[in-house]
């Protein structure tokens, strides 16, 4: 059941997540507040020690403080900062995390070059009428939760709760 739970809860937020910030340039809250309290529930009934519930927690906090910098610059998205918290909150302190933020970095720098080059030719997308969301053409702010959410697919099978789910399988 718990490990039901980490293969669907997790990958199903992102997704959401990632589409709605695709479609409409926003993030719902609930998909954040579904995964921390997720996390919680699933750590705790899987045993996990409250020593490391804390690192993870520490780790998701370390980040919302750094995206709130981030946000009152006017630099990243509230929904941005609330689901890249939320989605660190899985990985914790450990090699996964740093794997995550990576593949976010990257992953979100190929993002934004491929939407500003998208942008740029958004006259002939129109004209030809490629299906194009019209936020992505028409948006001053960058989708990162897609970044986000790609990144939280690639570095997952490593993370904590996933490999305890794969080992109680066995």
């Amino acid at each position: 059941m718990i490990a039901a739970a980490v293969f669907v809860i997790f990958p199903l937020c992102l997704a959401i997540a990632a589409f709605s910030d695709l479609l409409t340039m926003e993030i719902p809250n609930r998909a954040s507040i579904v995964l921390a309290v997720a996390f919680l529930g699933i750590a705790t009934l899987s045993g996990m020690p409250f020593v490391v519930i804390g690192t993870h927690l520490a780790a998701a906090f370390l980040v919302l403080a750094v995206c709130f910098v981030l946000f009152a610059l006017n630099i990243m998205g509230g929904g941005d900062a609330k689901l890249l918290a939320a989605t660190s909150l899985w990985f914790g302190f450990n090699p996964t995390f740093f794997e995550f933020l990576a593949y976010v970095s990257i992953i979100g720098g190929i993002a934004t070059f491929v939407i500003l080059i998208i942008r740029a030719q958004a006259n002939i997308i129109l004209a030809i009428g490629l299906p194009v969301p019209s936020s992505i053409l028409l948006a001053k702010k960058i989708p990162y939760g897609i970044a986000i959410a790609i990144g939280g697919f690639f570095a997952f099978p490593s993370s904590p709760l996933f490999l305890a789910a794969i080992e109680g399988l066995k």
